[in-house]
């Protein structure tokens, strides 16, 4: 039986607030809710990373950024500007705000739009004293039935089976519980209060459903109601979209994947003059950019360094931070990577890969990845 970890220290997951000093300097994770922003935020974003950080956006596996760099006592600015742009609506939740949603949902693909369920959810939830309590590990995801989230390992997920039945699935499991799609959002929001509730019945202090003993049969059944026989879960796909998307209105949607998950300001401008409306942060750390009328702007953005080519070696590969923005890695990771990619040197044959410079393995993605760890003497698969 699985026994609750007891921790010595609190979760000290990083925030847009509680920042985590790296070794070059403090960093800052900015949570956005389904990976939704609007281009001035964007904006916003960059230019704080530009004046108060290293100058660059770092995409993560959860949608959200990273400002890395900042200097010292940045901290309060950066809050003050986020708070601005409409990126901190809470100060007390907002490390608890890690929601997925699939890419394009409302737009192509998919049998109902879970935009809603992305705002109600967090609108809900930080009007909630007690959920300011979730670790800043705890995630959720909403599927609209296309199965690119619903297998990400959320801790709390929503899978629509069809227009009128949503499943509810606790780390990444079905719990054979169904709903309304109007109903989707409580439950979720009972099924989150349940993991607070049985940690606090079981103690220790776990941060992920899979921590708790029988966590996702002992919430399921504090939950209470029907439930059918429990469906297998869609594993996620290895890789997201790339290019031009066809949408169902006929308009086009540009999916950039960004090399290594890192945005340099040039990018970021020409991404928000891009847009027409919002853009959409994908787990695969790249930006969609919907509603355009034609994919005309491709060439600009494949032009400063995106990749739009869904056969490009940069859909398969990420990595960690590395040398010299952490001093525990063994190894400067991303140039190494760089290297590998140009000179067409990838490990096992371009498949699905992650680089890291210790053992700790920051950002692995989930699924079926290949490790490319570095060691004292080189890198070693596995």
């Amino acid at each position: 039986m699985t026994v609750p970890p007891i921790r010595e220290r609190p979760d000290a997951c990083p925030g847009a607030l509680q920042t985590h000093a790296a070794a070059d300097g403090a960093l800052a994770r900015v949570r956005l809710p389904g990976g939704a922003l609007t281009a001035e935020q964007l904006r916003a974003l960059s230019t704080a990373a530009g004046e108060l950080g290293d100058g660059a956006l770092e995409l993560t596996s959860r949608g959200n950024v990273q400002l890395r760099g900042l200097r010292s006592g940045g901290e309060r600015e950066l809050g003050d500007r986020l708070a601005e742009a409409g990126l901190l609506p809470s100060a007390t939740h907002e490390t608890a705000r890690n929601v997925l949603a699939s890419v394009l949902s409302g737009r192509t693909g998919g049998v109902l739009d879970v935009r809603s369920w992305v705002t109600e959810f967090d609108a809900r939830m930080c009007a909630d004293p007690a959920l300011a309590d979730l670790p800043g590990r705890f995630l959720t995801a909403f599927d609209d039935g296309r199965g690119d989230v619903a297998g990400l390992g959320a801790d709390v997920g929503l899978l629509a089976l069809d227009r009128a039945t949503v499943a509810l699935l606790l780390a990444a499991t079905d719990t054979g519980l169904r709903c309304r799609p109007d109903e989707a959002v409580g439950l979720a929001l009972a099924a989150t209060r349940g993991f607070l509730d049985e940690r606090a019945a079981q103690g220790g202090t776990p941060w992920r459903v899979t921590e708790l003993a029988e966590g996702p049969a002992r919430i399921a059944a504090a939950l209470g109601g029907p439930r059918t026989d429990p469906l297998p879960v869609p594993s996620p796909p290895l890789t997201g979209p790339a290019g031009a998307v066809l949408q169902d209105d006929g308009r086009t949607a540009l999916v950039a994947v960004v090399p290594l998950g890192r945005l340099t300001a040039d990018q970021a401008g020409l991404l928000a003059s891009t847009a027409v409306g919002g853009l959409q942060l994908t787990p695969w750390r790249s930006v969609v950019v919907p509603d355009l009328e034609g994919a005309g702007a491709a060439g600009a953005l494949a032009a400063a360094g995106l990749v739009l080519d869904p056969r490009s070696p940069w859909l398969s590969v990420s990595a960690c931070a590395g040398r010299p923005g952490c001093a525990k890695s063994l190894a400067d990771v991303r140039g190494d990577v760089v290297r590998a990619v140009a000179t067409g040197t990838l490990p096992m044959g371009g498949a699905r890969q992650h680089w890291v410079g210790c053992e700790r393995r920051c950002g692995r993605p989930s699924g079926n990845v290949v490790d490319v760890v570095a060691t004292s003497t080189g890198y070693r698969i596995g």
